[in-house]
């Protein structure tokens, strides 16, 4: 299936969100798993609403989301001629006609068949009229009264509409701008994609696009709706329900291949694997296994998985991630090696970048104030003499290993007859400010012995 071609297609009216990133996905997906072609078109025929800023939005999230495309990005805006081609070409074959009806007539029409308990829809007015282009003509199809428009939809099986519930909608506006059903038409068909996979809010949108494919004597593409993703109390995914745009996720800490896995497995399934590298993603996606009930978004799977990719990257890679997340707190550090470490530290317990990056503070910055209930349970006059003596004693010889640190709090237990925990606690409360971190011998090595015993007198000096 080399010659598969499919696309994605936003409209830059908006922030890229998740479910258009998820639509991008599983045509990247596609084309991937076939070895066929997909394509960025950007859909900016409606003028007063798109903005270059929502488009900029959108290739930066896919280039973040590693979502290449091998054509584009086209824009609407750009095939204004080869619009006006295609419109010719359905007036001359008595497909569409011109519409003069102003927009007052068109409501005033509109509110009275609601009134009348109606659908409202155009009544045809102009369909018969023979009227030519003028300054305030649109072009309307000629939607055909009676029959039946179908397809086999990939994902949702058998779909049919009863044409004589679809009106003569308006194919281009008298300012000469297409419509979308129109544009989507021309555009898939001159580039000459193959399959159309979109959200199953499209399927209302299908027949119409499907009968001008059938007026211009065009091949139709194959069809495939996707369910939609909602919140865990299964109304439409908001803002509420954490769906923010996929550049704020981002900016939040999560890693682009946990977005991957995340939004590939939102109405898609491959048995019960949860967590897919890319390569798995490509190597085992397909139609067939996309589900017809929608998606749930779940901010704590979510939280999860980041927290698993954040465990399998390598350290050297998460190294430059986390100095740009430290740099957003006003923390500079310049040295990437020391980062690795840093955050070959935090893996195990960080579940975002901003976490981690929250949890790096103590290496940079002076860890006071010390964590409340910790400083009054453990920095306290019994320990005092005991943190001047592992001073003295780790100036005279610096312990070499993790190993040697547990038998030095040992020996020092034994000898100031305290707990292991009262003096190790004591000793993580002066280096971190806190009672949890990581393990003690990593922090010792990545402050230097120096800060180590700036910070052990900081922490003397503050016992009662």
């Amino acid at each position: 299936m080399a010659s598969l071609r499919t696309r994605f297609s936003p409209s830059p009216t908006g922030f890229l969100h998740l479910g258009g990133a998820r639509t991008a996905l599983f045509n990247w997906l596609f084309a991937r798993h076939y070895n066929g072609t997909f394509i960025l078109r950007i859909e900016d025929t409606d003028v007063e609403r798109s903005q270059k800023i929502y488009e900029d939005d959108i290739i930066a999230g896919l280039t973040w989301l590693g979502l290449d495309w091998d054509e584009g990005p086209y824009r609407q805006t750009e095939r204004l001629e080869t619009y006006r081609f295609y419109t010719q070409e359905l007036i001359a074959r008595g497909a569409a006609y011109y519409c003069n009806c102003p927009k007052e007539g068109l409501e005033q029409r509109r509110q009275a068949a609601l009134a009348r308990g109606e659908k409202p829809r155009y009544d045809g007015h102009c369909r018969d009229l023979g009227l030519k282009a003028g300054s305030d003509t649109a072009v309307r199809f000629r939607s055909p009264t009676d029959g039946i428009t179908h397809w086999d939809d990939l994902t949702k099986g058998a779909i049919a509409f009863d044409n004589a519930e679809l009106d003569d909608l308006v194919l281009v506006r008298a300012d000469g701008v297409p419509t979308y059903n129109f544009a989507v038409v021309v555009d898939d068909l001159t580039m000459n994609i193959t399959h159309v996979i979109r959200g199953d809010d499209h399927i209302s949108n299908t027949p119409r696009q499907i009968l001008i494919y059938q007026a211009l004597g065009a091949p139709l593409p194959q069809f495939a709706h996707i369910p939609m993703i909602l919140g865990p109390d299964r109304a439409k995914l908001s803002k509420r329900h954490g769906a923010l745009s996929v550049l704020a996720y981002r900016d939040m800490g999560y890693l682009p291949d946990t977005m991957v896995n995340f939004l590939a497995r939102l109405g898609w399934s491959h048995g019960d694997q949860e967590i897919f590298s890319r390569e798995e993603l490509i190597r085992s996606f397909s139609l067939d296994h996309v589900g017809k009930a929608p998606g749930i978004f779940d901010t704590e799977k979510l939280a999860w998985l980041n927290g698993h990719y954040l465990r399998q990257a390598t350290a050297a890679a998460l190294a430059p991630q986390l100095q740009e997340f430290l740099s957003k707190i006003d923390i500079r550090v310049d040295d990437l090696a020391t980062l690795a470490n840093v955050a070959r530290t935090l893996q195990p317990r960080a579940h975002t970048l901003v976490d981690m990056a929250a949890q790096a503070r103590f290496y940079f910055e002076d860890p006071r104030p010390y964590e409340d209930k910790g400083a009054r349970k453990f920095l306290t006059p019994q320990i005092k003499p005991v943190l001047r003596e592992i001073i003295a004693r780790w100036q005279a010889e610096p312990v070499p290993n993790e190993e040697a640190l547990h038998q030095f709090f040992k020996n020092m237990q034994e000898e100031a007859g305290l707990k292991i925990k009262e003096i190790a606690q004591a000793v993580r409360l002066a280096l971190t400010g806190r009672t949890a971190s990581p393990g003690l011998f990593e922090i010792i090595e990545i402050l230097g012995w120096p800060e180590v015993f700036r910070r052990l007198r900081t922490a003397v000096a503050a016992c009662p």
